[in-house]
């Protein structure tokens, strides 16, 4: 199969672009920003190609990690609570909150949030939603902190950068730590938390799968 021609523009980015020249974690940071000529606020993403086997279910990570500084994308966030929290997870942050009224809502097919957050006594009613939310990956999971007795922090937990993070079929795991436009340190500081995550990951596939 030929290879996918690449753009104009992608060919000018990489021009004077040594492949073969590693760069610390600070150098690589100034490269992209003084080649981000977009018109937009263009994120900051990052791939670790982790050695995993992938014949082994446990070595697939699949877990949280906590952005010190957050990724700059806006999340919306629903809750699925009693109601007399409602307003509790509203005030945390969480755009949409609701108790039997939402679940209809999302039963019907209307997602319009990117996470769901639910308290632990409405799972038995939530969990009649599998079939409209598996196949968006939005399910609450306790393992994940989308199921918590505590919704206002779970919320906040999220807002301030706390994302779900999984390896593709090929052991690769993509995210964005930011947006070309935060502080250097910011950046670094995203990326430092990630990568030590997929260390501990490589050393121990099992402990990430338990958290």
């Amino acid at each position: 199969m030929a290879e996918k021609k690449k753009s104009k523009r992608y060919r000018s980015l990489v021009k004077d672009f040594d492949k073969n020249n590693s760069l610390k974690i600070e150098e690589a940071v100034k490269v992209i920003k003084e080649k981000s000529k977009a018109k937009f606020v263009e994120s900051f993403d990052v791939c670790f190609s982790l050695a995993v086997d992938k014949t082994k279910p446990d070595s697939v990570l699949r877990t949280t990690v906590d952005l010190p500084n957050g990724n700059g994308k806006k999340i919306k966030i629903a809750v699925i609570c009693s109601n007399d929290k409602v307003e509790e997870a509203k005030s945390a942050g969480a755009e949409i909150a609701g108790s039997d009224d939402l679940i209809e809502t999302i039963n019907s097919g209307k997602i319009d949030f990117d996470v769901l957050i639910a308290a632990p006594d409405m799972m038995s009613k939530v969990g009649k939603l599998g079939k409209v939310l598996g196949p968006k990956g939005i399910m609450p999971n306790p393992k994940f902190g989308t199921v918590s007795p505590n919704v206002a922090k779970a919320v906040t937990d999220i807002k301030n950068g706390k994302v779900e993070i999984r390896c593709d079929k090929d052991g690769n795991l993509n995210l964005s730590i930011g947006r070309v436009n935060f502080d250097d340190s910011k950046i670094i500081e995203n990326f430092k938390s990630v990568y030590d995550l997929s260390l501990i990951h490589i050393s121990e596939p099992t402990r990430l799968r338990r958290i």
